[in-house]
């Protein structure tokens, strides 16, 4: 199970609706719980690198995957995954997602239906290289939360 902090989600959401009709990226920082809950409690926003057409595709620079996992060392956080949007399209993984996933990482996607967001789901690669749902839920911020938001 993934739980996302209520801002973070919301970050997500507005990162999902500002790009629209593109495809939004970034990622997912938190723990992975000792029950094997993933909490996230942060999202870094990063600019959707995909040449050409970006209504159907997204694209994350290895650059951007180098600073984020600095980010989740300097910070004392995992990495746990990357989320994205689909425009105008089901919040389920397409097959240029399977092929590009990683087999730890959480894989968020939010639907966005005529500039307003829809669903929200995450899936996980198997030992099959399929993706899995994983069940999402959505938990309060602790009034202490430092919120890191980054372009």
């Amino acid at each position: 199970m993934i739980i996302l902090d209520t801002l973070a989600r919301a970050e997500l959401l507005k990162d999902a609706v500002i790009a629209f009709p593109d495809e939004c990226c970034g990622f997912l920082f938190g723990r992975e719980e000792s029950n094997g809950f993933r909490a996230v409690t942060q999202i870094q926003v990063v600019n959707n690198a995909k040449e050409g057409d970006k209504r159907r595709r997204f694209a994350i620079s290895p650059l951007d995957y180098i600073k984020a996992e600095q980010y989740a060392e300097d910070h004392q956080l995992q990495l746990l995954g990357v989320y994205h949007s689909h425009p105008n399209h089901p919040a389920i993984p397409s097959e240029h997602d399977r092929i590009a996933a990683q087999p730890w990482f959480s894989y968020v996607i939010v639907s966005v239906l005529d500039g307003r967001p829809d669903a929200l789901r995450s899936w996980r690669l198997n030992d099959e290289d399929q993706f899995d749902e994983e069940n999402v839920g959505v938990v309060a911020s602790s009034i202490n939360h430092e919120f890191n938001h980054q372009s």
